[in-house]
């Protein structure tokens, strides 16, 4: 329904609890009037724990993040010192946040970077806006309000500008409310965030138990029926896997080789990737073949075909011979595997490495009988699908927690500020 002229809008969110239909409209105030800028520098270098905000994982130590130490931890008296309960503002910018994430420190006291804004509340009962700040709502303000800074990947904005961003303000009662639902449903998702990291932890360690450790050819466990069998047979991967060098076909889907989950239609992916001009300078994969980045093997990109497609000129195909592809997707992917097929990859440095055929055709392998392949293959394929359930439950629980962040704030378009 439009307003007529003389009205003013109102601030309301889509989305409210009964008992506060008619509590009437929020009030905006701006940042600096509820919370200040926290300024203090480690200039004592008493502080060497050192944080950073993550768009993904929120504020958590720099170590655990980057899985080493990028600040310099000699030069760490130009760094805020952050407490507990305060908020960071990150002005790097990506695809989860245009605008650069603004969270809530839970992790305790650490030093961030200077490029980051510190605030503090002056209230400590203060989560109705941490949940706030994962609305989108905030951000049409910061795209106003800055630019982007001179690495393209930075927004930049005067403090005094930044400390002016509006806040929706309920009622105590109303704010309680919000937080209360809100944080429920973030715990029910760091609940099954947990089983989903149990389930991982599960499958990895039956992995180890599945396929013989180093040295042997006997696996530490074993299903009943293969007990009493031979031990596992070494072979080289050329004798179970020829090269399979066939034109693409436009008729085809284009898949592409993930790290995380395998091979997966190149159009479901987020990132752009260009299309070879013509399908035939493709290589073709039929179904059940393994398909593997030669430049990524040595990291364990490959996959299985789920179906008939076509996969860049830099993939190299594989064709089972006589094996199931499903077990060798596993065992490829181990560790053990991975350090030998690194070993028979030719480059320089990491980064140049690249996994060619006939290196791979010698790579040695332990391979059991047939029906014990696909006895491993189809337990740990029923743990996949289990953890890909529990994968996208997650991701509903996500989109549904997404969805309430987005009604039970109001829009600040909506009103007249």
């Amino acid at each position: 329904m439009s307003l007529k002229s003389n009205e003013k809008p109102t601030l309301v969110p889509r989305l409210r609890f009964s008992e506060f239909l008619d509590a009437g409209d929020w009030k905006v105030e701006p940042l600096r009037k509820l919370a200040a800028r926290s300024t203090k520098k480690n200039v004592k270098g008493e502080h060497t724990r050192v944080l950073t905000n993550s768009a993904e994982y929120g504020v958590m130590d720099q170590r655990d993040y980057f899985e080493k130490d990028i600040a310099n931890q000699g030069n760490l008296d130009g760094y805020y010192i952050v407490e507990k309960g305060d908020y960071v503002y990150n002005p790097r910018i990506s695809t989860s946040a245009p605008v650069g994430p603004i969270s809530k420190n839970n992790v305790g006291t650490g030093v961030m970077s200077p490029l980051y804004t510190v605030f503090r509340f002056a209230s400590s009962d203060n989560n109705f806006f941490a949940h706030y700040f994962n609305s989108t709502h905030w951000h049409h303000y910061m795209r106003k309000s800055s630019s982007t800074g001179a690495r393209h990947d930075r927004m930049s904005i005067a403090n005094d500008v930044f400390m002016g961003l509006p806040l929706p303000v309920a009622s105590p009662d109303e704010q309680k409310k919000i937080t209360d639902c809100l944080s429920s449903l973030q715990d029910l998702i760091s609940a099954e965030g947990q089983k989903l990291g149990a389930l991982k932890t599960h499958k990895n360690g039956l992995m180890q138990q599945l396929f013989p450790r180093k040295g042997t050819n006997v696996p530490r466990m074993r299903f009943p029926e293969f007990r009493n069998t031979e031990p596992w047979a070494e072979v080289a991967a050329g004798q179970v896997f020829s090269n399979r060098v066939e034109r693409g076909n436009s008729l085809l889907p284009i898949y592409s080789v993930t790290m995380t989950d395998g091979l997966v239609p190149r159009a479901s992916l987020a990132r752009r990737i260009d299309d070879i001009a013509k399908a035939s300078g493709n290589k073709t994969v039929r179904k059940g073949d393994i398909a593997y980045n030669m430049m990524r093997m040595w990291q364990g990109a490959l996959g299985v075909a789920p179906e008939d497609c076509m996969v860049s000129p830099a993939y190299i195909v594989l064709e089972p011979k006589g094996v199931n592809p499903f077990f060798f997707h596993f065992l490829l992917k181990l560790p053990q595997t991975l350090r030998i097929l690194t070993a028979h990859s030719r480059g320089l440095t990491e980064d140049r490495l690249r996994l060619y055929y006939d290196d791979f055709a010698k790579v040695p392998l332990l391979c059991p009988s047939l029906p014990e392949q696909e006895k491993i293959a189809d337990c740990l394929s029923s743990i996949d699908d289990l953890i890909t359930a529990q994968g996208q439950q997650i991701d509903r629980l996500k989109a549904h927690k997404k969805g309430l962040l987005q009604q039970l704030f109001p829009l600040f378009n909506e009103a007249s500020l």
